[in-house]
């Protein structure tokens, strides 16, 4: 799995043409899912990423996280977190998790960050087609790659 979370003051997004849905500060979070993933690493990431201490406290040092904060969370499935740009100019997504894989792989991700205790937790739809609109806060980007946590 893969996720880039960015520290916002603010986002919306919008699923094929819909109602806006929107959020005050907190995380952004795209999720990708590798065709080797399993469902069992989702919890470890999503309390990793509920833990992050990426929020400043008073003293101007990021020693915060969201939760404490009492902050939001959107939450976007995106495969092409796994482009392939090795060769050519077209990327290739043929690491990305096939639908019948990463659709429950990513559902249950979405379920460990409802609960992990933000304000409100939006998100998009696997495979639909979103606009996403936010304010960067630092800005902030952090990785996560669950290949690197088994290569360490």
């Amino acid at each position: 799995m893969r996720a880039v979370i960015q520290r916002v003051k603010n986002a919306w997004i919008t699923v094929n043409g819909g109602e806006k849905k929107e959020m005050g500060a907190g995380l952004v979070v795209l999720f990708g899912v590798h065709e080797d993933d399993c469902a069992r690493d989702t919890l470890n990431v999503a309390q990793k990423i509920a833990q992050l201490r990426i929020f400043e406290d008073s003293n101007q040092k990021m020693n915060i996280n969201a939760i404490d904060l009492g902050l939001d969370c959107m939450v976007v499935s995106q495969f092409t977190l796994f482009a392939d740009t090795k060769k050519g100019r077209r990327p290739s997504f043929i690491k990305a998790a096939r639908p019948e894989k990463a659709i429950p792989i990513y559902e249950k991700f979405l379920s460990e960050m409802e609960n992990m205790g933000f304000n409100q937790v939006v998100h998009g739809e696997f495979g639909a087609d979103m606009q996403i609109n936010l304010t960067n806060d630092g800005p902030v980007t952090i990785i996560i790659d669950t290949d690197e946590w088994r290569n360490i």
